[in-house]
């Protein structure tokens, strides 16, 4: 495989902003209205099925039905992603806001206008329900749907009940978390960096925690700390009350035994399944602790300050052009399977894809699934680092499993989230591979490695530990504890994650208020966890088989949601009740310590 720096660039793609043009060509007011117009017309139309829905009603009418209410689920997908993806890009913007505001208020009455179809089939008795399930290749994804609808019946509502929710959340905690949106992404934060004072955005500061500088490092972590820690009694309230909606909604009113089983619920995985790899995860911090003792070596410390945890060991701070890390990563993708790279320049080549960094927009990065005959949206913050190139390469991994699932219906398309990160942790995998065949240098290789490992940690324990103190928080405040009391909890498991292999500093406690995810979705952070040690494990198979691999793992991708976790999972010979299953994802990451300790 040619070096990027040894041929030309194939691909020139610039930085940029995404078009959202196949969702909707422009936000007037003239063709806002025609949309709206448009999903009424729909709508109207589907609520005539009400009083033809019934026990004997003919299963061809059955499936008429089903077209319908997949058609007008394509009209719902495109504005509520139309409204997502222009605030994601500018929170700041009135326009984005309001908009997004307006489409929301009204999908939730049309989440309401429609609630009668979902319902009636949760209704139905077995025996009645089987009688009009679909047979037949051409109707498997709307058999998947509706099992899949029937296995969430113990936690449903009756119909006007399941309305005064969708009310609920629209106004109450969904606008709570658009203001938490809209003050953490225009936050600023002030650092000094070789005597020049800089204002940057989240993405900015925290490009610096990777300096090789130790100060930088430390500035920077103590530069976000303290913005945070003005906004941790907003952003702590915040939280509380998020809780205790979830707590209020889900537990008391839908019967769900615990906080987290309302998330395995949706993610379709056994609550035992996820205590099993939240148990395996803290019973191998140990690896990680090795790790960090060897990194405070090779830095020439005594003992790593949490500042210090995803330090580089390499003397230089390799930058990346952007055409260059799109070169590299689709150059990748095209060595692994020709169908991964034409797929992945769909992207760039629709303008799907928004790399800029600028104040305002959303941080982090995320892919969009909006249609499967549409090629995904992807949003990153492009700031030129070797990491960003990886980053570029798990969200391109993530339209890649979506364009591989293009061909099942908007209602199966998406994989469920414990394998909505086979794709993106299995590209990036193949970007570390490559860098490392190419480099020859023994201390590059050793920064190469220790990055992978950085990123399993980061992957794999960081967010199996983040679920861990969800687990505890939703416990305090229901019971009425403090905020001191949440940062007390979230420094007792940073302690039990790193022992001694780390020095904590204070400042640390209020990371939480931080983590986005525990606000917008939570005890998501598990699927990170899942998804990173089912790749390695089916990483280690690739290596192992070669061409071999290939089919059944593009059947995996290609199936995108179109089935239960644990059947694809099966067919991969992968049982995640298994605790040897995740103990065998920690082998792995041992043998990359193991790969460490024999270069020092």
């Amino acid at each position: 495989m040619t070096s990027v720096g040894e041929k030309a660039l194939r691909y020139h793609y610039e930085q940029s902003r995404w078009s959202l043009a196949a969702l909707l060509d422009e936000a007037s007011e003239t063709r806002i209205a025609e949309r709206f117009e448009d999903l009424e017309r729909a709508v109207a139309a589907f609520e005539a099925w009400r009083p033809r829905l019934a026990a004997d009603l003919d299963p061809a009418e059955f499936v008429e039905a089903l077209g319908a209410y997949e058609a007008l689920t394509e009209k719902v997908f495109v504005l509520s992603s139309y409204g997502a993806l222009w605030f994601a890009s500018d929170t700041q913007s009135e326009e984005a806001l309001a908009f997004r505001n307006r489409v929301e208020n009204l999908l939730t009455a049309v989440r309401n206008r429609t609630l009668f179809f979902s319902l009636w089939w949760k209704g139905l008795e077995d025996e009645e329900a089987e009688r009009l399930l679909p047979d037949g290749e051409e109707s498997a994804d709307f058999r998947h749907f509706l099992l899949d609808l029937r296995r969430l019946k113990p936690f449903t509502l009756e119909e006007r009940a399941e309305q005064i929710v969708n009310l609920k959340d629209a106004n109450g905690v969904d606008a709570l978390l658009t203001v938490y949106s809209m003050l953490t992404n225009r936050l600023e934060f002030r650092l000094e960096v070789d005597g020049e004072a800089k204002t940057l955005t989240r993405d900015e500061v925290t490009g610096y925690v990777f300096s090789p500088r130790p100060e930088v490092r430390a500035a920077a972590y103590r530069e976000l700390l303290r913005v945070y820690a003005g906004e941790a009694k907003v952003l702590g309230q915040i939280y509380v009350h998020r809780v205790r909606d979830w707590h209020s909604e889900h537990r008391e009113l839908r019967g769900y035994e615990t906080p987290i089983a309302v998330r395995n619920a949706a993610n379709d995985i056994p609550d035992e399944a996820v205590e099993t790899l939240l148990g395996v995860a803290a019973e191998h911090r140990g690896i990680f602790q090795r790790y960090f003792r060897l990194k405070a070596r090779w830095l020439g410390m005594e003992k790593l300050r949490r500042y210090d945890i995803y330090a580089p060991l390499a003397e230089s701070d390799r930058r990346l052009a952007y055409p260059e890390a799109v070169d590299l990563v689709l150059d990748t993708f095209r060595g692994f399977h020709p169908r991964f790279a034409e797929q992945a320049e769909r992207v760039f080549r629709d303008g799907h894809i928004d790399s800029e960094v600028r104040k305002g927009k959303r941080g982090g990065a995320f892919c969009a699934t909006v249609l499967p005959r549409q090629t995904p949206w992807l949003l990153m913050n492009f700031n030129g680092r070797v990491r960003d190139a990886a980053t570029l390469a798990h969200e391109l991994g993530h339209a890649v499993h979506s364009m591989m699932a293009e061909d099942h219906s908007v209602l199966t398309q998406h994989a469920s989230l414990p394998l909505a990160e086979t794709a993106s942790v299995f590209a990036e995998m193949l970007l570390t591979e490559r860098l490392l065949a190419e480099e020859q240098d023994r201390r590059v290789r050793r920064e190469l490695l220790a990055s992978a490992v950085d990123d399993i940690y980061g992957t794999v324990l960081r967010q199996a530990y983040f679920v861990r103190f969800e687990i505890a928080a939703h416990e305090a405040i229901l019971a009425g504890r403090s905020l001191s009391a949440l940062n007390e909890i979230h420094m007792a498991l940073l302690e039990e994650q790193f022992g001694d292999s780390v020095e904590m500093s204070p400042e640390f406690a209020q990371e939480w208020v931080a983590i986005p995810h525990i606000y917008h979705s939570p005890f998501y952070c598990y699927a990170y966890s899942f998804g990173q040690l089912l790749v390695l494990a089916l990483y280690s198979r690739y290596r192992e088989q070669g061409e071999a691999f290939l089919p059944g793992y593009l059947e995996m991708l290609a199936r995108g949601g179109s089935a239960r976790p644990q059947e694809i999972l099966a067919a991969a010979g992968v049982d995640v009740g298994d605790p040897g299953f995740w103990r065998g994802g920690f082998e792995v990451a041992a043998g990359l310590v193991d790969d460490l300790e024999a270069l020092d």
